[in-house]
């Protein structure tokens, strides 16, 4: 079944909420280190992109924001509302979106059986995506050189964000044949 306007089945639809909401739960799961908390966010951003595909991917993160937009309090921290998007970390919202739903997931698209290595670069991609949008933002919202958004937004991330992906491949190589169909 798909709606007439979008060709999105219900099941996409459903996935596509699914992978919103646990973006949200990732967001909890936080670590406060300054102007940009390490949260599990990104490990449900990849596997959006990834299992879903570029369209529900995005679909999924765009879901995401728009709840926190509206005002719930879904993003990092419990914080929720319009200020977000438009404060320091913004960009990497829009990041999820962009790079994490819809970048990844073309990536992983573009081959029929994609192993490891091409699903984890395809999250390796997503990534700087996230983290050019994120900087740019953080560096022109805070008033910071670019350098110094690359030492707080960037470089504290690198670590958990490579097992993030690590994780997010292994998952998707095991989930990938149940989410089809």
């Amino acid at each position: 079944m798909t709606t007439a306007t979008t060709g999105i089945s219900t099941r996409g639809m459903v996935f596509s909420a699914m992978f919103a909401a646990l973006t949200a739960v990732g967001a909890f799961i936080a670590l406060p280190i300054g102007l940009v908390p390490i949260t599990l966010q990104t490990l449900f951003v990849h596997l959006s992109g990834a299992l879903l595909g570029s369209k529900l991917g995005a679909l999924s993160q765009f879901i995401y924001v728009l709840v926190g937009v509206i005002g719930l309090p879904v993003f990092a921290g419990g914080a929720g509302g319009l200020g977000v998007l438009l404060g320091p970390t913004g960009g990497y919202l829009i990041g999820f979106i962009v790079g994490g739903g819809y970048l990844t997931g073309r990536l992983v698209e573009m081959r029929k059986k994609p192993g490891f290595l091409w699903i984890a670069m395809a999250c390796v991609a997503g990534l700087i995506v996230i983290y050019i949008l994120g900087v740019l933002q953080l560096s022109v919202i805070a008033d910071l050189p670019l350098r110094r958004a690359i030492a707080l937004g960037v470089v504290p991330f690198l670590i958990g964000d490579a097992i993030k992906i690590i994780a997010a491949t292994f998952i998707t190589l095991k989930l990938r044949g149940m989410l089809k169909g």
